[in-house]
């Protein structure tokens, strides 16, 4: 049962419990002995310091702290205007780093990016993924962005296919193909295929020209069992560039492409 508590909560209790490596199921959050006081005490500060700093803190069962998202109030009223597109950038979560952070990227006039908020995550589960949104939602009172853009997974998809319905949710494209050597490295005609591959993703123009050019690789390469490249067949509607063009990124696409 989810235990929900934000400021007016008062002091939490910070025990100290035994350490933990982060998993993409993990129910807590990977801290040490007064992490959690301290997480809570800076929250405090600054919305005492700004009343429009939004903060909410999740908490498991157990009392131990799950999830948490915090917007100041700069990104709260630039989400009025820049929030047509947004990237959530969960890179964190999966390199070797000690904090489990996220975060909600919009695009401003100038191309530039705009921070709309931040979270710190226990686990890459639908059920932390979707607490996030509903509460980021609730905070923007009722934001829902035109295109969102996120790394392809399936407890990301449910989450927001549930908390963003009118949504067009699509794959970083960019993040795809970094994964390609290490998906395909190991292929005999590894360099061939690879080839061919960005053919049929970046040179096509049509959604016909792109199923022959796919339909290729399978076939000449003996490739139809590869369970990675079927699930991307799968989900070509979210990343292919020739399925998103009439789909809205206000440049957004273009940014991230160095990802």
């Amino acid at each position: 049962m989810e235990d929900t508590r934000d400021a007016g909560d008062g002091n939490l209790n910070s025990n100290a419990r035994d350490e933990k490596t982060f998993s993409e199921y993990s129910n807590e959050l990977n801290l040490r002995k007064g992490d959690t006081q301290a997480i809570y005490n800076f929250l405090c500060r600054m919305q005492l310091t700004n009343p429009h700093f939004f903060y909410l803190m999740d908490f498991n069962d157990e009392g131990h702290l799950r999830n948490v998202l915090w917007v100041d109030a700069r990104s709260r009223a630039a989400c009025g205007y820049f929030s047509d597109v947004i990237y959530f950038d969960n890179t964190y979560l999966s390199n070797k780093y000690e904090i489990p952070l996220v975060a909600f990227i919009g695009i401003n006039h100038h191309g530039q990016s705009v921070l709309l908020g931040c979270g710190l995550l226990a686990g890459e589960t639908t059920e932390s993924y979707a607490w996030l949104f509903r509460t980021w939602v609730m905070c923007m009172s009722g934001c829902s962005p035109q295109t969102i853009i996120t790394d392809r997974c399936k407890a990301l998809q449910s989450a927001i296919a549930e908390n963003f319905p009118k949504s067009h949710h699509c794959f970083g494209l960019s993040l795809i193909m970094k994964k390609v050597p290490e998906k395909l490295g190991g292929l005999r005609n590894y360099d061939a295929i690879r080839k061919a591959l960005v053919r049929a993703v970046y040179e096509t123009l049509k959604v016909i020209e792109f199923e022959a050019a796919w339909g290729f690789i399978i076939q000449r390469f003996g490739l139809s069992d590869h369970e990675w490249l079927r699930s991307l067949y799968q989900d070509r509607v979210h990343w292919a560039p020739v399925f998103l063009k009439d789909k809205f990124f206000g440049g957004m696409a273009a940014t991230r492409s160095a990802l």
